[in-house]
């Protein structure tokens, strides 16, 4: 069964440049395990971030999460002090 799931980041002003680099490295990744981004929104200064997420499966998920390319970026999330939410969804 797919899932899609929102991800909320609320992000420092000062560790926004931060998040990016994070995000550059990891979104390139979801691939890799049959995610697929399918929007990406942003306040205009950057210090809260939407994702929707598609994954093929929960297993697909759960593989993105244990890549070691992700876990090698995760300074630079750490580094942004971002605080993040994931949350499953549904359409309605």
């Amino acid at each position: 069964m797919s899932l899609t799931l929102v991800l909320i980041a609320h992000i420092p002003a000062e560790g926004v440049a931060a998040f990016d680099a994070y995000e550059a490295a990891v979104l390139p990744l979801l691939t890799r395990h049959s995610g697929e981004l399918q929007r990406r929104l942003r306040t205009a200064d950057g210090t809260v971030e939407v994702h929707v997420v598609h994954f093929a499966s929960a297993d697909a998920f759960a593989g993105f999460r244990a890549d070691p390319d992700r876990a090698a970026a995760q300074h630079l999330l750490e580094a942004s002090g971002a605080v993040t939410e994931v949350h499953p969804v549904a359409d309605v």
